[in-house]
């Protein structure tokens, strides 16, 4: 989350060079409308984009995971929990990748490759579980701050759009369960602005690889 503190951990959060692109990610997800909403939209746009799932709701929702791989986009891992990891014991967060991980396994039919904390924020044991496990991290360095209460669908464009680079990883939110109620439905026409743009700049969306 912080430029400096990523860059000493060597924590990504920009893709790397020659990328040819900007990456879509979204987070707290899958979300019974949001993250259709989403889908359509990335749809709609050709347009291809990495979910941040949580492992609590792809359990309740596993047919959207399965959904998010059958439409070509990336399913990674934010966590089984939406927890601080500056909060959990070594174990616990353990544990919590290892859910998350089966959960994303159960649903898609193979386990993710990517993982991102919740708050963007490592903790000593986090991180090494996260590697442990085989999964890569990755930040980001574009957010439209989606979550808040009283932004508007422009305002998150614009604060996505404002010096975008080939490279960029853009954070949204399919989701409102952690966040500002009915959030989810401010990203899906905030996102629909971003792509038109996207598309005027000829900025293709990737995934990470």
């Amino acid at each position: 989350m912080v430029p400096g503190a990523a860059r000493a951990l060597a924590l990504p959060r920009v893709l790397p060079a020659g990328a040819g692109g900007v990456a879509l990610t979204f987070d707290d997800g899958p979300h019974p409308e949001g993250t259709p909403a989403v889908l359509e939209l990335l749809a709609r746009a050709g347009a291809r984009a990495t979910f941040f799932v949580i492992g609590e709701q792809v359990r309740r929702e596993p047919e959207l995971v399965a959904r998010i791989a059958a439409g070509g986009h990336q399913v990674a891992l934010h966590g089984d929990r939406h927890r601080l990891q500056l909060r959990l014991s070594t174990a616990q967060v353990r544990d919590d990748i290892a859910r998350g991980v089966a959960a994303i396994e159960d649903a898609a039919g193979a386990g993710p490759v990517w993982h991102r904390p919740p708050y963007g924020i490592y903790s000593p044991a986090g991180l090494l579980a996260a590697q442990t496990a085989g999964l890569r991290p990755l930040l980001w360095s574009r957010w439209g701050k989606d979550w808040r209460k009283f932004t508007t669908p422009r305002r998150i464009a614009s604060r996505v759009l404002a010096g975008l680079l080939p490279g960029d990883v853009i954070l949204l939110h399919d989701a409102d369960f952690y966040s500002a109620r009915n959030s989810h439905r401010r990203t899906a026409a905030a996102l629909a602005l971003i792509v038109g743009e996207l598309q005027r700049r000829r900025l293709n969306t990737v995934l990470p690889i």
